[in-house]
């Protein structure tokens, strides 16, 4: 089974495993006859958030409503308790801490993780322009399928670094790829993880706790980067 996790290969990249299963959405025809105007309903922009507790403190992130099936599967895992008890069982300092194996609730210490969730059918990647790996981005980690779908429940929350001008034109060179103003100015300023960029889908950014996110990725790990003290996580939606 491959492993869920995230490589650090030449400039960095992620991984993750599942079974990918990609959905088409049919269009149907107009009608020929005029219809009456439907009433729309009121934009609900951005009403998804959810709290992350752990020992270390409360992380507080907002789902992005530009990827719905990565942010209708991460609420329907919410409200199930999947993550409840899980740990963030993987911390890489000025990178990531990333979560949500089902293998790790409980597990011992020592064990490796990060092949849990492989049976779970994959999210097909949705990359939009807006979302990027600025620090407290949240994405899905996956493992090395063509399409690039996501794992339908390891997640990560960037760390990252800050970044000049000459290392992000390597990366615009090495992956031929080109940052926007915005992006420049936030990998210069705030930081994050440019070289996952259309790699791995962002579905949703920290508004809260970042200095939680800090806290955890610098606890001692071992070899495997797990923490040597556990870091469970409590996923909970926040009510509107």
């Amino acid at each position: 089974m491959k492993k869920i996790t995230i490589f650090l290969v030449a400039l960095s990249s992620l991984a993750l495993t599942a079974g990918a299963q990609t959905k088409t959405v049919k269009k149907t025809a107009k009608p020929a006859t005029k219809a009456a105007p439907k009433k729309m309903l009121p934009e609900q922009k951005d009403n998804f958030t959810v709290t992350i507790t752990t020992d270390s403190g409360v992380i507080v992130v907002k789902l992005s409503d530009s990827t719905p099936l990565h942010r209708d599967n991460f609420v329907k895992l919410v409200k199930q308790g999947f993550y409840d008890s899980l740990l963030f069982h993987r911390v890489i300092p000025q990178f990531m801490i990333q979560g949500g194996d089902p293998t790790s609730k409980n597990a011992p210490a020592g064990n490796m993780l990060g092949n849990g969730g492989g049976d779970m059918t994959r999210i097909p990647a949705e990359f939009h322009p807006s979302l990027f790996h600025k620090k407290g981005a949240l994405a899905a980690a996956r493992d090395g399928n063509p399409e690039k779908a996501s794992s339908a429940c390891q997640f990560y929350i960037v760390e990252g670094k800050t970044f000049t001008d000459a290392e992000l034109d390597m990366m615009e060179t090495r992956l031929g790829r080109k940052y926007t103003a915005e992006q420049r100015n936030i990998y210069k300023t705030i930081g994050g993880t440019p070289f996952l960029d259309n790699n791995y889908t962002v579905y949703g950014e920290v508004i809260s706790g970042l200095d939680v996110i800090h806290k955890i990725v610098t606890a001692q790990r071992d070899a495997s980067d797990r923490p040597l003290g556990d870091v469970k996580m409590k996923v909970e939606m926040v009510k509107p």
